[in-house]
């Protein structure tokens, strides 16, 4: 169904690799997101398309859902990779990139415990998804900042966020993540 998978030109297998990475995501299965998203690097090696930098947003975000309060040398290293290669993107499309750099920038600052930088980046994340239209990353960053601020004892705060999301995602028409 995939043809050769050994094929550098098998572009449905790229595809296949991709779609399967996202879906994983976003229906909250880390593990087999973080296989998806290594067979699709694997594959497209140093061809740079714009999935390319879509996947290492995923990648990034993937891997902190994973590995949080680990602390692991790996997560950090990929989330800088990520990072990176969302401030190379953003720099080239502003408004495609800018809300998956703050977002990406505030879960790292949720896990170096920089309160301040954290909150005013899952806030920049929103502005600008909203800005650019993209209503289920602005319901991802509010979600995330939910989250960030459950941990941290603010549930008032954390209850606004997760309506925030509800309503982006509804209006995204997710029927699973406002279920």
């Amino acid at each position: 169904a995939f043809g050769d998978l050994n094929d550098p030109g098998n572009r449905l297998r790229d595809v296949f690799y991709f779609h399967q990475a996202i879906q994983a995501y976003w229906s909250g299965y880390t593990e087999r997101c973080q296989y998806y998203i290594g067979k699709y690097l694997s594959v497209i090696g140093q061809d740079v398309r714009l999935s390319t930098f879509q996947m290492e947003f995923y990648h990034g975000l993937n891997s902190i859902d994973k590995w949080r309060g680990k602390n692991s040398f790996k997560c950090r290293e990929i989330v800088r990779k990520s990072i990176s290669a969302m401030k190379e993107a953003a720099a080239n499309s502003d408004w495609n990139f800018t809300n998956k750099l703050c977002l990406l920038e505030a879960e790292q600052q949720s896990l170096s415990y920089d309160h301040c930088q954290a909150i005013a980046s899952y806030d920049a994340s929103i502005t600008s998804a909203r800005k650019s239209g993209f209503i289920h990353e602005q319901g991802l960053a509010c979600e995330k900042a939910g989250f960030y601020h459950k941990r941290y004892g603010d549930v008032c705060k954390a209850a606004e966020y997760f309506k925030q999301a509800r309503e982006c995602y509804e209006e995204w028409g997710s029927r699973m993540k406002v279920d």
